[in-house]
């Protein structure tokens, strides 16, 4: 089971978005994918417009086993677990918990029907997000056109850093480093990809030209929708494409023609204790 979550320190930077499209795009390649909302501000929930009568919280704290807490068939191929704002309280109520940066990670053992899990966190390094770190195996970091996101970055990496040094014997690859509302004509944006490229651990993973600026992406989110669903043919359906095809491996100038690959998405609708205690405490 692929496991893969997408992070960052800085909000506003298309983490939510990111998550939603990797996670439709794979289930509409013939996977079957789990998106986990790990972010206590619930955003999954609200832009796909779902209702749980379970959710994230009740996983972390063991009242829900995780079948209980899945919304199965949100899309094709795609399920979700929803978090709500009552996730806030977890880092209180799970602060005496040995090896608590691992439940979710245990959480999922023994449970292998998805082909990937993907982890959309909040947008800090909290207890929640370190355990997205310690179940992921693999990361996307949006970053957006700010020299403010190029710090959340470099904060991301710094925790990513931590993370390996304490848990050395388990993986965490960076996948992409994906720049979002990209405009080339944009002094800040010119700036910003200047500073990504020029960084020693940011910029070997950076992924160009990223997702450009769309206003249909907007709309999309507007609708409860992916930008597959509502706008097959724009510049972020093109560009989340090619992010697909780099996580799958494949060669953004191969994929075919926008209109014949996605013919098919009409169908969519909508000593552990102690190094525990080391980071968090």
């Amino acid at each position: 089971m692929r496991k893969l979550a997408v992070v960052n320190m800085k909000g506003g930077v298309g983490k939510t978005t990111t998550a939603i499209h990797i996670a439709a795009g794979l289930a509409m390649r013939g996977q079957k994918v789990l998106l986990v909302d790990a972010d206590p501000q619930g955003n999954v929930g609200h832009t796909l417009r779902l209702r749980p009568h379970h959710t994230f919280e009740q996983l972390m704290t063991g009242e829900s086993l995780l079948e209980d807490v899945v919304l199965s068939g949100v899309r094709p191929g795609l399920d979700v677990v929803v978090s709500t704002p009552a996730a806030f309280s977890l880092e209180r109520r799970l602060a005496g918990e040995p090896q608590r940066e691992t439940i979710l990670d245990r959480r999922f053992r023994g449970r292998q029907q998805y082909d990937t899990v993907v982890i959309d966190t909040s947008p800090a390094m909290n207890l929640l997000t370190y355990n997205a770190l310690l179940f992921a195996e693999e990361l996307v970091v949006p970053v957006g056109m700010d020299l403010m996101a190029v710090i959340g970055a470099r904060q991301t990496f710094d925790g990513i850093r931590q993370v390996r040094e304490l848990w050395p014997e388990r993986r965490l690859d960076v996948l992409a480093v994906l720049p979002t509302s990209v405009h080339n004509g944009n002094h800040a944006t010119r700036a910003t990809l200047e500073a990504l490229e020029s960084d020693p651990a940011i910029g070997r993973n950076l992924f160009q030209p990223g997702i450009r600026q769309c206003i249909d992406l907007n709309y999309a989110t507007a609708s409860h929708q992916t930008i597959w669903e509502y706008a097959p043919r724009s510049r972020a359906a093109e560009d989340y494409t090619r992010l697909l095809d780099h996580i799958e491996g494949g060669s953004a100038e191969t994929h075919t023609a926008w209109g014949d690959h996605y013919a098919s998405s009409k169908t969519l609708t909508e000593a552990a204790f102690e190094r525990s205690t080391a980071l968090t405490a």
